[in-house]
């Protein structure tokens, strides 16, 4: 079984896409985890997140995440 590597109240900061899937230079924001949800069927284990800066959640992929240094 996978396990999530971020938990609850964690923050984390969030890989942004640039155009066509190119990674974006500028410095990712920071968002905190919401919820753990199910591995889906693709495998990849998934995150409820929410950044201070933003008044909606997102459901984010454990690889677009990173720690804070």
């Amino acid at each position: 079984m996978m396990q999530h590597v971020y938990h609850i109240d964690d923050d984390v900061f969030r890989q942004v896409d640039g155009p066509q899937g190119r990674d974006v230079v500028e410095q990712s924001n920071v968002y905190t985890v919401l919820a753990l949800l199910p591995v889906e069927a693709d495998g990849r284990l998934r995150y409820r997140v929410k950044s201070k800066e933003e008044n909606f959640e997102r459901i984010v992929t454990e690889e677009a995440l990173s720690r804070l240094s």
